[in-house]
């Protein structure tokens, strides 16, 4: 972004300074598999997942969630509050699969939990995110006992409005993924993104409309028609997208 100051440029998003305590988020038109070892361009996709981002944390503040989002341009970019990322992946599964179903097969693959889950993953690539315990995120020091509290606390809200938006326009929302961080003041936040990348949803006839397209050996083409029908299901209106 010209005269800002970029931060991280990483798989699928750049982060650029705009302020004291405001950043500048942009999505890529890029779609990675494989912990990023395989990166392929996706015209189109930023600003889908832009748009995407935009409107749920704009639904989660709107249900009381607090969350990281300022302001989106309309277009790949939104403007967020600047904080210092824990790193951790929270995943809230309300049905078994993916790596739920590789590492317990005993639970069939779209099994309904009976309660919905929340597990972690430290947030490292070259370790492949691996899951781990609660209480290795204590141990570590990457949180303290009640900022755990607080992230479990605050993924199941996020679950509860996200499982009745998707409900309302006939989509199944089998888990997704969060990222938490801290302001100024050392209040703990939702931030990152949501997005077609960081949910798996089906539809009725079982079809994703999340990145599992791509996993699957789709085309970018697929993905991206996946993502702009999601937007869709949701009453989305992207820039530069039909609905069909």
């Amino acid at each position: 972004m010209e005269n800002l100051r970029l931060i991280y440029d990483g798989k699928t998003k750049r982060v650029y300074v705009k302020s004291d305590d405001m950043l500048l988020m942009e999505f890529k038109d890029v779609v990675t598999a494989l912990d990023g070892a395989k990166v392929t361009h996706a015209a189109g996709k930023g600003v889908l997942n832009a748009a995407l981002t935009a409107y749920f944390f704009k639904l989660l503040k709107s249900e009381g969630i607090d969350n990281h989002f300022i302001h989106y341009d309309g277009e790949r970019s939104v403007i967020v509050k600047k904080l210092s990322m824990i790193p951790a992946e929270v995943v809230v599964r309300n049905y078994a699969y993916g790596g739920l179903v590789k590492r317990l097969p005993l639970l069939k693959p779209l099994t309904k939990l009976n309660t919905p889950t929340v597990e972690f993953h430290y947030k490292s690539d070259e370790l492949h995110d691996p899951l781990i315990l609660s209480e290795d995120l204590i141990n570590a020091g990457l949180v303290s006992p009640h900022e755990l509290e607080v992230i479990k606390e605050v993924s199941l809200k996020v679950n509860d409005v996200l499982l009745r938006r998707f409900d309302g326009c006939g989509l199944l929302l089998l888990d997704f993924k969060l990222e938490f961080g801290r302001d100024s003041d050392g209040k703990v936040l939702l931030a990152d993104e949501i997005c077609g990348d960081s949910v798996r949803v089906i539809d009725s006839d079982g079809r994703h409309l999340d990145k599992e397209v791509f996993r699957r050996g789709g085309s970018v083409d697929d993905l991206v028609k996946a993502y702009t029908l999601l937007a869709c299901k949701l009453g989305i209106d992207v820039r530069g997208f039909q609905c069909t």
